[in-house]
């Protein structure tokens, strides 16, 4: 009995850590590739890198073709995608 009493306060450190750390890190996670997932055509983006532009295609490849100015292309990787600025209304 007195070996588990000892084990307590580490079992409750542990358990402080996962709901204030790791739960909440795991639901940011979930959270960013359903937005990754989301994305279409003609929403508006910013990427870990700062830039922003219209998405003019979306790869299968984990790949967008954003616009980041008239005429002008750039290839980024999905999960680079930080947030959505504005999203487009669904074709009907």
């Amino acid at each position: 009995m007195e070996a588990f009493a000892q084990f307590v306060p580490l079992i409750l450190i542990f358990a402080i850590m996962y709901f204030l750390l790791i739960r909440p890190q795991q639901k940011k996670v979930k959270e960013h590739q359903a937005m990754v997932s989301a994305l279409r055509r003609g929403d508006q983006v910013i990427t870990q890198g700062g830039v922003v532009g219209k998405v003019a295609k979306v790869k299968d490849d984990g790949e967008l073709e954003v616009e980041i100015a008239e005429g002008v292309k750039i290839r980024v990787i999905q999960s680079t995608i930080a947030s959505v600025i504005s999203k487009t209304e669904p074709a009907k």
